[in-house]
This record gives C-alpha cells, structure tokens and sequence, in this order.
C-alpha cells in the first residue's frame, strides 16, 4: 500500500513550535514509518510544522501522493488543526481512509471519531499500525475483520464505537528498525532557530511511577522497557556517519533507571570510537556521585533534572516520589561535578496558593540550575489530573491549542488562570534577570539564546532590563 504519514498543517505557528524555535524529527512517525516499509509497503512523511505547511500545500501534497491510506500523529495542542485537515480532506478525497494516533486521539478517541477519523490506533503503534495496514490491504474497511485487530477504536456500520482489546506492550524494542529518517527532512531541524546538527534517539519505553500530570506512564505503560546499549550505539554510529550528528539528545523521561544501560552504552561508544557530547533527563533520586562521575567523564553536557515543587505536600500529592532532601542533594552534587543542568518547575497545582508558587521560584533560584523551565500545570487528556479537573470544574479553557504548558487553562482553588500567568512571567524574571544569571551567560555568549527559551511575553517585560545593556556593552 502507498501510505503517508503526517503532522497537522498550519500549526507552525502555534506556541509549541514558536516559542523554543525549535524543530525536532517525529521520531513516532518514523518509527511507524520504518515498520511499513520493511513490510514492503510504501511510505511518505509529510513533516508539516517543520516544512512550515499552509492547508493548501499539505493538501496538494496528499493529492499528488494518492495514497490508500493517510495516517495523522496529534500531540493535543495539534488536535484542532488535524481535525480541520481532516475535513478538507474527507471533502476533496472522501475514499481514503483517515487513522489517527498519537496522546490525544488515544485517550480521546471518541472526539477524534467525531472529527471524521475513520480509525483510531490507541498507544504504542508501530505493530499496529502495520496489522490494520495489512488487513485493510485485504479486507478492506470490514469491521467484522476489524475487531480482530488489538489496540484500535473505530465506528461499525451502525455508528457504534468499536474499542478492541489492549495490544501488549512491544517487549523486544530491538525488534524494531531504526526510525525511518531518510524519510524526513533532516536539514531543516533546528534548535533555537540555529541548524543544529542534532540526533533524537529513544532508548526506552514506559514509566513506572505515574505522575498525575505526565501522560507517559499511560500512553506508554507502567512497565519501563530498554533497547540493547548495542543497538542504540549502532543507531548513534549510523547518524554520526549518515547525517554527521554533533549531539545526541535521548528523549526518554528518565534515562538513569536503568544504570547498566547507561554504563554499557558509553563503553559501546569508546568501543566505536565515538565521541559524542549528550543530554538525557533523570529522576533526583536517581542522581549519586557515582552515576554524576561516571557522565561528567563521558560528554554529558546536559541533565534535565524534574524537581517541580517546593512543597514536600504536593510532591506526595502529584505521585512524584521523590523528597526535597533527595532535590537539594542531587543539586549539590551535580556542582561537584560541573555538569550543565535544567531544573524543570510547574506552577498552579489546584491546592497551591500565590505565596505556595512564590516558594517553588525561591527553591529554583536556591537549587541555582544553570537553567530553569517554569511550565503551567496542564491537564492533558489520559491523566489522572485531567479527571480531577474535570471533576472540580477547573479547567477554563478547552481550545486544545492552548494546551502547551505555556499558556494556563485551568483555574486553582486558590488563584485564578489570570494570577497564573502572571506568576509564570514571574518565575522567569525572577530566575532570569539575577545579576549573577545574566554575568554567567554574557561570558558564555549564551544569552540572546536564553531570551528565546524564555518566551515572548517575557521578553517583551524584560527587554529594556537585559537586552539593551547587552547591545550597549557590545558597542563599548
């Protein structure tokens, strides 16, 4: 079959792609991609936000492809504009048979089929995707035959939804080909808005501890499953040979799990020569002077460390698992090593108060990351805290675009959407505009690039304060 994969168009300007300047390779997409094409099917990705599509472009695209199936991955932000592709799509093409997947359509799968989604395939979908691929080759769109694929929903003949049993979890990840990035545009990905030669590399899947607002323990499953070191290593080689890659970024949430992983990729590395500067994200009580050793002496250049509250209460609240001892001893430690670090810290958890978030900027600027990401709390659908919201009537906005962590949808019980925003900008003048800040990134030459992580809005506050000394001192 001919398939095209693609992103939603039009939401090259939505702030999830805005705000960081950044691009990055759906590397879902990819890994579905590959899966079809070692069946033999053949496959197209259509990279939407990072080709900066119109409708009209995407849809002259899918026209001149003429493809038997089209597959949309939505993040929830994305979700109203793959709706509206799907709309001009059905209207122009209405034979082709529309799948969605992806965090939104996955757990929001009834409104996805509102939306004139044809199938929905819920979670992992690589081995899904490419059963419902085989039997639609072959059977067409029989719902009878349907039913007998795990992990989809879709409508049957009398517009009942259909959800088939749960597909188990893909054990043996090195079963999978590599994502299929020969079919993106591998030129265009970018970071700050500067063509970064970067790789994105998975090396697990799942997550054990189920954090309230984190939707990868349920779209991934509980249950924390690694590649081979030798397999990812054999990945990394192929980028740096292939596309001559300078860093390598592992999306995983929480890399450090799984230790032996970790020791037995870097010896792979040394093995192949390799020497590849990284960053990965970790749990603080995953963090010991011996692991922060073992990546200080093999090119770690970033640890993304998830500390979120200041308050012992709320991080029992949230599932996180982790104690305010265990954050300032990972912080600490991390200084004796002079590992870069980002600190990430969600403000407007529903119980909080003003002076609670006030407390959290005070610990971020205690702790002293060299960088600190404030995010509001977001109820994504799929959460425990999404269902939580609902039920206490907080959420106030149900745009989906808005769902960014940028922009708060939800009111506290204590605060308002309004107040929250306000504390965010904030949190970042607080963090960003300390004297001692803004003299360690001026030696660096990093600071134009932090204003951009920062924000807009924020930076439209803070400029006469930050960006002008700067160019004042520059023509000095």
């Amino acid at each position: 079959m001919r398939i095209l994969l693609t992103l939603p168009p039009e939401v090259h300007n939505l702030e999830i792609y805005k705000i960081l300047g950044m691009k990055a390779p759906p590397l879902g997409l990819a890994s579905i991609a590959a899966a079809l094409e070692h069946a033999g099917h053949k496959v197209r990705i259509i990279d939407s936000p990072t080709l900066e599509l119109g409708m009209k472009e995407w849809l002259s695209i899918v026209r001149s492809e003429k493809p038997d199936l089209v597959g949309i991955s939505v993040l929830t932000p994305l979700a109203p504009k793959a709706y509206e592709a799907v709309k001009v799509l059905k209207a122009e093409l209405p034979d082709i048979p529309v799948v969605m997947g992806g965090p939104h359509p996955t757990f929001m799968f009834n409104e996805a089929l509102d939306n004139g989604a044809d199938i929905i395939v819920l979670g992992e979908g690589e081995l899904t995707t490419l059963e419902l691929v085989e039997t639609l080759e072959r059977e067409g769109f029989n719902t009878s035959k349907l039913k007998d694929i795990p992990g989809i929903a879709f409508r049957d003949d009398q517009g009942r939804t259909v959800v088939t049993k749960p597909r188990k979890p893909i054990m043996d990840l090195d079963s999978l080909p590599w994502p299929a990035r020969h079919l993106l545009p591998m030129e265009k990905y970018t970071l700050f808005g500067k063509p970064i030669r970067v790789a994105h590399v998975m090396a697990s899947r799942g997550c054990p501890y189920g954090c309230i607002y984190c939707t990868t323990s349920y779209f991934w499953g509980r249950r924390v499953r690694f590649r081979s070191a030798s397999n990812v290593a054999s990945e990394v080689e192929h980028l740096v040979e292939k596309y001559n890659v300078k860093y390598l970024v592992f999306s995983d949430d929480e890399l450090l799990i799984n230790r032996r992983f970790v020791r037995e990729f870097i010896k792979e590395m040394k093995d192949r020569g390799i020497d590849l500067p990284f960053a990965c994200g970790a749990r603080v009580d995953h963090v010991d002077r011996k692991i922060l050793k073992l990546l200080s002496e093999n090119n770690c250049v970033t640890l993304y460390l998830g500390v979120e509250s200041a308050s012992q209460e709320t991080l029992n609240r949230i599932g996180k698992r982790i104690t305010i001892e265990q954050v300032e001893r990972a912080f600490q430690l991390r200084k004796e090593f002079g590992i870069p670090v980002v600190g990430s810290f969600i403000l407007g958890f529903p119980w909080e108060t003003i002076d609670d978030m006030k407390r959290t900027v005070d610990f971020a600027i205690k702790l002293d990351p060299d960088y600190a990401q404030f995010t509001a709390l977001t109820p994504y659908p799929g959460t425990p805290l999404y269902e939580y919201a609902k039920k206490h009537k907080l959420i106030e906005d149900w745009n989906w675009e808005h769902y960014t962590t940028i922009r708060p949808v939800m009111r506290g019980f204590n605060f308002t959407r309004e107040e929250l925003a306000r504390m965010i900008k904030y949190a970042y003048r607080r963090f960003y505009l300390r004297f001692s800040f803004i003299k360690r990134e001026i030696a660096k030459g990093r600071i134009v690039d932090i204003i951009r992580v920062i924000g807009r809005e924020v930076v439209r506050s803070v400029k006469d304060v930050v960006v002008q000394p700067i160019q004042w001192m520059t023509r000095k």
